[in-house]
This record gives C-alpha cells, structure tokens and sequence, in this order.
C-alpha cells in the first residue's frame, strides 16, 4: 500500500479538512484526495462518503467550495474528495481540451492504447481509493455511500450501479445521467474506449439503470432547472429517470427552479444530499 504524504491539515468544525497525495498503483502517477475527518473519528469507525467531481475540478473544488463539512461534523460522516483524473503522465494531448484528458478522466478505464496505462479512475475509485482510506483512516468499510457533480455525478452512477450492495446509496447534482447521448459523453468514450458501442454502455448510467439487479440502490438527482448544460442537452436527467422507473429501481429526481450549474447549487443542496446518505449509513 503506497504511503500518504500529507499536503494539507486546516481546523474546521471541531475536525480536521486534510489533502493527502501518494502514488497510485492504478493511475502510474501521483494522486491526491481531500479528506475531511469529524471529530468523533478519535473514538469510533465512522461511515465514509466519497465525492466525485466534475470536468475542470480538482480535490479543491469540493473542499473549499461545496460547504459540506459542517453537516459532516454534525453527522458524524468522513468525506472523501479526489482528483478527476491522472495528473502529468505526458500524454501527447491531455491538456488540449477541458473535456477530455487531464480534468476529465470521466470515472472510466481507458481501453484505447494511448490512455489505457493511466486513465484508469473507474479502478482507482472503486478499489484502490477506499482501500487507501480504509487502511489508514478509523471508517467502517463497509459503510460507504457516493455522489458526485456532473461528469462526477455520473461517475458515482456508474460506480454504484456497477458494483450492486457496494454503495448503500447514491446521489448526483446535475449528472452526465446518458452519456451515450451526449456532446460530453460521446467525445470522451470515443477517445478513452474507442468506436465500439458495446463498451460505451457499461459506463452509462441509464443503461446500467435498466439493468440493475441488486440490493434496494435509493437515487437522489437534483438538476438545476436553470442549467445551460441541462437545456443543451448534456446532462439528460429524464433519460435516466425513466430506466429507473422501467426497472422499478426507485429515484428521486427534483428540478430545482432557477439554480445553475455551479457550486452555489451544490452548496445550497449538499445538506440534504448528506443526511440521504446518512439515512442508509446508519441503517
């Protein structure tokens, strides 16, 4: 197991807001999360909920942005924010575009050559990651839960669809829900899993969602109804509302009048997003 090397530690609501980074067996590079430990951390193992974010983001987005960790201290709950994607590998190409390569990794694993070796978030995420936390953080393992914003919230989607009675629950903030049918989706699936369509499903949540056989998986989406990306056709909530409702699998989707695609959305819905969770981490 790769060691921590500690980047940050700032006071915050009775615990401690940290940045770690360590070299990742997965992404061949080093890679950094922000953790956010509550003070009850000191004296029982506690639940972790892992957020993903979205294109352009790094661990700092959600820590400094998102307001959760009061809600975390009250709740008793780590948190958990990594990077988007492998960082510095020299890809010819990985900084070209701001939705695809570096800040962009899209929670997959890569299979074209050119990606394959790094661009592995969809292993880093579900494996390495929690085993990382697990071996060095006092958390209850198998208590877990995920969300994510956008790109980020179609990977908690993909990650808890995937891996059936992993996750005790999911939830997204204006996620890529149909990236099949998406702009977004169907560049970055073209370059990290190359022209085959077959592939593609396996990463799409209202694919996966008409799928699901598993454990009682409980969705909570909420989609700013003020979102450019929303009305251009990139996020396609309804699609996945719709698998989930054909495969009785129960969701939760609520368009929120007026907010846009940003962290003020995030921040002013992120309470309730943390106490869904907490409902089925303390079941």
């Amino acid at each position: 197991m790769a060691a921590l090397t500690e980047v940050s530690s700032n006071k915050m609501f009775g615990g401690l807001q940290k940045v770690f980074s360590h070299e990742s067996s997965e992404c061949k590079c080093a890679m950094k999360f922000g953790i956010y430990l509550p003070s009850q951390v000191a004296n029982k193992k506690l639940p972790v909920i892992y957020w993903l974010s979205g294109l352009t983001c790094t661990e700092q987005n959600f820590v400094t942005k998102a307001g959760a960790q009061r809600v975390a201290a009250e709740k008793g709950v780590i948190l958990v924010a990594p990077d988007t994607s492998p960082r510095g590998v020299n890809i010819e190409g990985e900084d070209d575009s701001y939705d695809f390569g570096s800040g962009a990794g899209f929670y997959v694993d890569a299979t074209e050559e050119k990606w394959k070796t790094n661009y592995r978030m969809y292993s880093y995420i579900t494996k390495e990651l929690p085993a990382i936390i697990n071996s060095n953080f006092n958390t209850d393992a198998d208590k877990i839960s995920i969300f994510g914003h956008s790109m980020g919230g179609h990977g908690a989607l993909i990650c808890a669809l995937k891996n059936p009675g992993k996750f005790k629950s999911v939830s997204a903030f204006a996620p890529i829900s149909n990236p099949i049918k998406a702009p977004w989706g169907i560049k970055a699936f073209t370059g990290y899993l190359g022209p085959e369509q077959a592939k593609w499903k396996e990463y799409d949540a209202t694919e996966l969602a008409k799928q699901y056989k598993g454990p009682e998986l409980n969705i909570l989406v909420d989609q700013g109804q003020a979102d450019n990306f929303y009305t251009e056709g990139q996020l396609l909530p309804d699609n996945l509302s719709a698998a989930c409702a054909e495969n009785n699998v129960p969701i939760t989707l609520r368009i929120q009048e007026g907010y846009d695609h940003s962290y003020f959305f995030i921040a002013s819905f992120v309470e309730e997003h943390i106490k869904h969770h907490v409902k089925y981490l303390t079941q």
